[in-house]
């Protein structure tokens, strides 16, 4: 190996029985060199990465670290080697505190006592290295999200990681955060450590790599210098294919005569007096910054929170949903912002999952009808192209675009009238995204069905709503038509504090 590479992996292979998740897959990175990961959602991207940690064992190929050839790697070598993973799930204990989780597994001792003032010290100096202002004595759970990926990184580096790995670390922080990490990511490059870094937000490659490697369906595809390539490009290397519309194309099926949904007044779960409508056929956003108020209105629509007063009208009924199931009935889904938490259950079957709402339409003295349930299954796999080897497969095993689609395919079956999608592509590489979109138009082209849309993000809330109604602090703060969307104009509403009525 050069003595520039820190890191190489050489053809590795990774086979489970029926599925190819690696194959002859090679990988380079330099001391201090930022290299992006970027492919679709069942790529390969998180197997060839724990093949690093020793998470993973190789079928066949080779892991070459600072000169020395291993066939695979264990947790204890890796750890030796300076290699760290900061997963999206992290590894911290929400009850004790920043200290104790940075020295989690390996107190410093004073004799047989575990000595809490040394930890905390040696927390000061690590934050300090890294320019983060954070106490040492605070407790995990009164973190934000982003201070808790700070510590991951903190204890990273703690540790000794010459290469650390980051997958998807900005999936779960606000705009500010993300300045926050990169900031820091920028600072760990400059000291000579390593970073791969794994994303589906193809900005951030831009803003942060030197170098992008592409894999497609486990397949090395390319490595490219970020400053010598594109957003089209990598696209097209990702999926294997152009996407000529990033925003599909929708014929106006708006029914102005027929009101679905209408919220009169409503105010409670933090929010006060909202006041819109949803007309049948008509995609409608919901825009605001974290913590607006956006998710609380949907979870009052879909039955999990009770409003407080206020009137919710549903095809010109009204309704008080006392739980999810009563609104289901109704004909009102929710597609969660955590699909893996609220949209399935990831260790059931494909085919559970998407017959979960109806069982009680297919089942007979208890008995599930077993032709129809296969049935619904395959028609939905057909029509939202679920890619599985089978509707036996459990949802756990699916890429993240696969099982939004499982989400999808049971409010179908349930025959819902109109759909709420909370952050429906988070953590969804651009392929899948673009699928998704495909799909919300089909739902109100075609079934007429009608979508409240709920969107951090800001394209896609303008490229997807016919209408998009914003809120700050709990409150409905402005109203756009299509023609008026303007991102300044949203960021104004959203960002409105003192309100003595709208701008």
């Amino acid at each position: 190996m050069s003595e520039e590479y820190v890191l190489e992996l050489r053809n590795i292979t990774k086979v489970y029985p029926g599925v190819k998740a690696l194959n002859d897959v090679s990988l380079k990175i330099k001391k201090g060199e930022i290299l992006a990961l970027i492919g679709e959602n069942g790529a390969g991207k998180s197997t060839l990465i724990k093949t690093c940690s020793g998470a993973v064992v190789p079928t066949k190929g080779k892991i070459v670290v600072d000169g020395q050839e291993y066939s695979s790697m264990t947790p204890q070598t890796a750890f030796e080697k300076g290699i760290a993973i900061i997963y999206q799930e992290f590894n911290n204990v929400q009850e004790l505190s920043v200290a104790e989780n940075l020295f989690l597994g390996r107190p410093i001792k004073r004799g047989f006592i575990i000595d809490k003032q040394a930890m905390e010290r040696k927390a000061e100096e690590a934050f300090a290295k890294l320019n983060i202002k954070l106490n040492p004595k605070t407790l995990m759970r009164n973190l934000t999200v982003g201070y808790q990926q700070m510590v991951e990184i903190a204890k990273a580096i703690e540790q000794d990681a010459k290469i650390l790995i980051m997958d998807e670390p900005s999936a779960p922080l606000t705009s500010s955060e993300v300045e926050t990490m990169f900031a820091v990511v920028r600072l760990l490059r400059e000291r000579g450590v390593s970073i791969i870094y794994i994303s589906h937000r193809l900005e951030e490659i831009f803003q942060l790599s030197d170098r992008v490697m592409v894999l497609r369906d486990g397949d090395y595809i390319d490595t490219l210098n970020t400053a010598d390539t594109n957003v089209d490009e990598l696209i097209r290397l990702m999926v294997g294919r152009d996407l000529s519309e990033t925003y599909p194309p929708r014929s106006n099926c708006i029914n102005p005569d027929e009101t679905i949904l209408e919220l009169k007044d409503v105010s409670g779960n933090g929010n006060k007096n909202i006041s819109f409508s949803i007309k049948k056929g008509e995609i409608l956003g919901l825009g605001g910054l974290i913590g607006a108020g956006r998710t609380e209105i949907a979870q009052m629509i879909f039955g999990s929170v009770l409003k407080k007063s206020g009137d919710i009208v549903f095809k010109g009924k009204s309704i008080n949903p006392r739980n999810p199931r009563k609104a289901i009935d109704l004909g009102i889904a929710l597609v969660p912002e955590d699909r893996k938490k609220h949209g399935v259950m990831l260790d059931i079957s494909v085919n559970n999952n998407i017959n979960m709402p109806i069982y009680n339409r297919i089942s007979w003295l208890s008995v599930i009808k077993s032709k129809m349930e296969s049935s619904v299954s395959y028609k939905y796999k057909d029509e939202l192209d679920i890619r599985t080897p089978t509707i036996r497969q459990k949802v756990k095993n699916l890429s993240g675009g696969n099982q939004q689609k499982v989400v999808l395919s049971k409010w179908l079956a349930a025959n819902s009238e109109l759909i709420i999608f909370d952050e429906p592509t988070r953590g969804i590489d651009v392929g899948a995204k673009h699928e998704i979109y495909k799909l919300m138009n089909y739902l109100v082209e075609e079934e007429g069905k009608s979508i409240l849309l709920i969107s951090s993000e800001m394209e896609e809330l303008m490229g997807m709503s016919d209408r998009i109604i914003v809120l700050a602090e709990g409150e409905i703060t402005g109203e756009l038509n299509k023609e008026e969307f303007d991102p300044d104009k949203i960021m104004a509403f959203a960002s409105l504090v003192q309100r003595g009525g709208k701008v």
